[in-house]
């Protein structure tokens, strides 16, 4: 260290060449707003020197671009990117993403300590900083069936792992304000660590409440005037734009010079179609600009800010001291990557070869039995019931009334009001399918005009979901999925018409994100050809089981009312 610390001073000084100089490049001073000329100079993993002139052993011209300090997601679920974290490494790193807080807590609701051990593994080789949340919530709630369960005792020896930051987002937030001791436990545990806040539309007492066990962070606020509460009751407020839920619009009036501060930006879910065809974080970026939020306080969010929520002190500037994470722009207002460095190394294919390989887990994660189409009937006569209501952009959903048609004793699903069936499987091997399913319902939004889609991605504890407009279609969905050991599926008239295969627990492919980006095209083109209206059908078909978002939804034991926090009849 000492010698590490001698070289510092002296490569600052200019009396000995540094390791890596960045010449005639701009810099956004992010704290102040100025640009400023001025080469960059780096010792191994930290920066040494702006502003000034330097010479190095290597040296990158930086004519015509901007530096600005590497981009930190504060709050993602590597495994919504349906890749592994090596591979969502290579794809998201030259985006300008040198940081990023992941919570693996769907391949946890999986395969528990095993999942969480497969990611600290691989965020060891990561060239991007991957760090970890510990997941609080496995499973999310007592009223689904996950394949592991996750107390306070099976978290702590993942406590001093070097990419451990602390406990993941709290979802069970009814079970914080009841007082379940399960959730004081894991609270108490992470007392003096960051802890991750989800509490959707919650205010008054109640946040109070939430707040005062020492939860810092809230992705979950929809609008600006949910988030305006949360930021006067102490929380970071971490804006959201992933593949379903698109909060930023909604909340980028609240960044300004006076929050700034307080605030970051988050993906939660973004898949590599998305990432490919618009951008990760750097497309929140420009976006926010483009609204007229103010530049360097966007920038500020995305790096300096969210640092400083996660104690991360050692990164977030393009100052000497700080971490070497940088990316050179082509365009600040537009914030086009041209080139990244991450901890001092410049970011190419060469670099990621150097990562050593880790061995995949859970890929015979799917242990459901076959379904047949009487497993998704449902008795009765047409009559009014209760049905989940999806928006485009949303996870959040509605608890709708509607009067649901019959035919030959059995209520069935309706295109003229977009009314399709919803199936929930256990596929964890702990139960038999019943005869019919336990997790029957309904959901209007889709449009589906026939057939049927099934996802082995269902967020939290990733049951197999299946909704589709006959009994039949949605069998061989399921029994598809079942046979592929996780993906998703499109079926029509009793044929495939498109399908992915998510081997990795269920969740994730092997394959490099180029090709799980061109996989994915035919499921999406498959579902709109059957009148499917929703952009990302599929990642809105993995939050309908999600009992911790409000309203209403659905998991393998029935339909779930979030906001009386029970399963309630149809």
């Amino acid at each position: 260290m000492e010698s590490n610390l001698k070289a510092r001073i002296e490569q600052a000084k200019g009396d000995e060449p540094a390791d890596l100089v960045i010449k005639n490049i701009r810099t956004l001073d992010i704290i102040t707003g100025v640009l400023f000329d001025g080469d960059i100079a780096i010792t191994g993993d930290t920066i040494v020197g702006i502003a000034e002139s330097y010479q190095g052993r290597t040296e990158i011209d930086g004519s015509g671009l901007t530096a600005v300090p590497g981009f930190i997601d504060t709050h993602l679920h590597v495994e919504s990117s349906l890749v592994t974290p090596l591979e969502f490494d290579r794809c998201v790193l030259p985006h300008g993403v040198t940081t990023a807080i992941c919570d693996p807590h769907e391949i946890a609701n999986v395969l528990g300590a095993v999942g969480i051990r497969y990611f600290l593994d691989c965020a060891e080789q990561t060239i991007m900083d991957l760090r970890v949340q510990l997941s609080s919530c496995v499973p999310a709630t007592a009223f689904e069936t996950s394949g592991a369960t996750l107390a306070a005792n099976d978290l702590q020896p993942f406590m001093t792992h070097r990419k451990v930051i602390g406990l993941a987002e709290v979802m069970n937030f009814p079970g914080v304000l009841a007082g379940e001791a399960d959730m004081l436990e894991k609270l108490v545990l992470f007392a003096d660590r960051p802890k991750d806040g989800h509490a959707p539309l919650l205010s008054g007492k109640q946040l109070n409440a939430y707040s005062a066990t020492g939860i810092a962070t809230e992705h979950e606020a929809t609008t600006a005037k949910e988030a305006r509460e949360k930021l006067r009751k102490g929380l970071t407020i971490l804006i959201r734009e992933g593949s379903v839920s698109k909060d930023l619009h909604a909340l980028a009036e609240i960044i300004d010079e006076n929050t700034s501060s307080f605030v970051a930006f988050c993906t939660d879910d973004r898949n590599p179609m998305e990432i490919a065809e618009e951008g990760h974080l750097d497309y929140m970026i420009r976006t926010a600009i483009g609204l007229g939020r103010p530049l360097h306080h966007v920038y500020r969010l995305a790096s300096w800010s969210a640092a400083k929520a996660f104690r991360l002190w050692d990164r977030g500037l393009i100052a000497p001291g700080y971490r070497a994470d940088i990316a050179l722009l082509s365009s600040l207002e537009d914030c086009r990557v041209d080139q990244v460095i991450s901890a001092g190394r410049p970011v190419n294919e060469a670099l990621f070869r150097t990562r050593r390989s880790i061995a995949a887990v859970g890929q015979n994660s799917v242990k459901a039995d076959a379904v047949t189409a009487a497993h998704f009937q449902m008795p009765g006569p047409s009559r009014e019931i209760s049905v989940i209501g999806v928006e485009a952009g949303l996870i959040l959903t509605q608890h709708l009334r509607r009067n649901a048609p019959a035919a030959d004793g059995f209520l069935t699903a309706d295109t003229q009001t977009d009314l399709a069936k919803l199936g929930v499987i256990e596929r964890h091997g702990k139960s038999t399918a019943s005869l019919p399913l336990s997790g029957l319902g309904f959901v209007e939004g889709f449009g589906l005009q026939k057939g049927a889609l099934a996802s082995s991605v269902g967020h939290d504890s990733h049951n197999i979901t299946v909704l589709g407009m006959n009994d039949a279609d949605m069998a061989i969905a399921a029994n598809r999925l079942i046979d592929l050991q996780g993906g998703f599926v499109v079926v029509a008239d009793g044929n495939i018409l498109a399908e992915f295969a998510l081997p990795i627990a269920g969740l994730m492919s092997e394959l490099p994100h180029e090709q799980v980006h061109t996989g994915l095209i035919p499921l999406r083109k498959a579902a709109k050809d059957l009148g499917c209206r929703l952009p990302e059908p599929f990642l809105q078909i993995a939050f309908l089981p999600l009992p911790v978002i409000p309203h209403l939804k659905i998991t393998d034991k029935g339909l779930f009312d979030v906001d009386a926090f029970q399963h309630v009849d149809l």
